[in-house]
């Protein structure tokens, strides 16, 4: 029997931290996806992978931001499905996005939960629907070592001092840290420690 051969996705977004994160959520959601990264969209377009099942991308790029890029990605990949994966969820972005082909728009404060529902259901090519006020999304939950190192961040501590704090290696910090903005849906240290004061979640 045949193996099945490998997901392919491609994750473009000009934030390193926020890729990594959103690529170990995938690699557990997904066993055995293989994920290109791009931070650009001329980086994107001339990636090896001749064949891709779907691309997430970024409206915020350098250079050809990801709504303008859709049209050249669609003619590299014309049957591969794109969803916009963002922080900028405003109306008139997802209207475009989607006039423009996006299977999908994602807020990158929706909960990884949600996330991962609409990726799997764009790759089985099923409708996707949308959260309404009726059913609001709810944040994602951190984990319990997620908590411990957004309690570091907030004293400012980096990756090295808090893998001493916590008996961890800074390989292992920088995946929690990584894993940690992608649930806040955030792209940096200081936007973690900000969201997470606004949803009362430190002091």
């Amino acid at each position: 029997m045949n193996a099945q051969p490998a997901l392919q996705l491609l994750l473009i977004d000009d934030h390193a931290l926020l890729r990594t994160g959103l690529r170990l959520v995938l690699e557990s959601a997904l066993p055995g996806v293989r994920i290109g990264e791009a931070g650009s969209m001329a980086e994107a377009l001339h990636t090896p992978d001749a064949k891709l099942d779907l691309v997430l991308l970024d409206i915020e790029l350098p250079g050809l931001n990801g709504l303008q890029g859709i049209t050249l990605l669609k003619r590299q990949w014309p049957t591969t499905p794109i969803i916009i994966v963002t922080s900028h969820a405003e109306a008139d972005a997802r209207t475009t996005a989607v006039a423009q082909g996006a299977a999908a728009f994602l807020s990158k404060s929706e909960p990884t939960g949600r996330m991962v529902a609409v990726i799997q259901a764009v790759l089985a090519g099923d409708p996707v629907t949308e959260p309404t006020a009726a059913s609001p999304v709810s944040p994602t939950p951190l984990t319990a070592r997620q908590c411990e190192v957004l309690d570091q961040l907030c004293l400012g501590h980096s990756n090295k001092i808090i893998g001493r704090h916590l008996n961890l290696s800074e390989n292992t910090v920088r995946g929690h840290v990584a894993g940690l903005l992608a649930a806040l849906g955030v792209s940096s240290r200081t936007e973690a420690v900000a969201v997470a004061r606004q949803r009362g979640l430190v002091r």
